[in-house]
């Protein structure tokens, strides 16, 4: 029920504006945000490649309704990707679809989404391209099929909740196309094509994610990106991984920003690949909130700044 309003608000334009206006809200979101500016990813992209780590950055944004503002965020992209590239980071990008003009036009989307994995390819940098609600599973698959058929630098996100999501990944990995983060899922869908048990949904990534380790998928080019906070999944794939003589630098794990600090140093020191997914930007209140609603630690942790403890 919590978790529903808190996904509920986070469409809430009135209480977006209430929350960006809020000191203690604006402090606890940088534990999970970088920064509102370029300058402010770029210098914790450098901190955690010292600690070892790889990055995906996310200029924030979603859902947008102006061709302007979605040409904005793919010139602040292709900006990003310049300076990354500059500095020798070891970064890449993850973009979302509806920031970049899905919801006006789909083919001013899939050129929009095509400049940036171009120059991307150009940088020796990899995009990644994140799954949204699951309104947007049919067109955004069908957009990384278009963009795949010219570019080998771009990957999706495929969701372990939907039910859908077995035949998608069997899908990209018989076509040779399955370079593929796997997450849990983080919008709140109903139980006809959502698993909403917390076991089931663990037993089905592990499961998606020993799919894509199998050698039937890597002899056809998957690699798997599994981002996930939960050890119950991540140590049964590091345990699997480990008893089929897979080569760790092959797959990595993927943690948010700003969770489980401690233990993205203690998968470091013991070799594992990790990769920290970095947002930045100033439309951080939705991506927040989602923050918020999946674990009840971080809720907390909100409550207690907001009440100066």
């Amino acid at each position: 029920m919590l978790r529903h309003a808190l996904i509920t608000l986070s469409h809430s334009n009135k209480m977006q504006r209430l929350t960006r206006d809020f000191p203690p809200a604006r402090r606890v979101a940088r534990r999970f945000v970088a920064g509102e500016k370029r300058e402010d990813a770029l210098t914790v992209i450098k901190q955690l490649n010292d600690m070892g780590a790889f990055v995906t950055l996310d200029y924030l944004g979603e859902h947008v309704s102006d061709k302007r503002l979605a040409r904005a965020s793919a010139e602040e992209y292709k900006t990003v990707l310049s300076e990354i590239a500059e500095n020798s980071l070891k970064s890449g990008v993850s973009l979302k679809l509806s920031a970049m003009g899905l919801h006006i036009d789909i083919e001013f989307c899939y050129e929009t989404v095509r400049e940036i994995v171009a120059l991307a390819s150009e940088k020796k940098r990899f995009v990644r391209i994140d799954m949204e609600e699951s309104a947007l599973v049919n067109i955004t698959l069908a957009l990384y099929r278009r963009l795949r058929k010219d570019f080998d630098n771009v990957g999706v996100v495929l969701q372990a909740y939907l039910h859908r999501t077995r035949d998608d990944l069997q899908g990209l990995i018989d076509d040779g196309i399955a370079d593929v983060r796997l997450v849990k899922g983080a919008y709140d869908e109903p139980p006809e094509i959502a698993w909403q048990d917390r076991e089931k949904i663990q037993k089905e990534i592990i499961a998606l994610a020993e799919m894509m380790l199998s050698p039937e998928a890597r002899d056809r080019g998957a690699r798997m990106a599994l981002g996930s906070h939960d050890d119950v999944v991540y140590n049964e794939v590091i345990r699997f991984a480990s008893e089929n003589d897979i080569d760790p630098q092959s797959w990595e794990i993927q943690f948010l920003y700003g969770i489980r600090r401690d233990e993205l140093k203690r998968l470091l020191s013991q070799g594992v690949r990790m990769r920290v997914y970095v947002p930045y930007g100033e439309s951080w209140y939705p991506y927040f909130m989602r923050r918020l609603a999946e674990r009840p630690a971080n809720l907390m942790f909100f409550l207690r700044a907001a009440a100066g403890k």
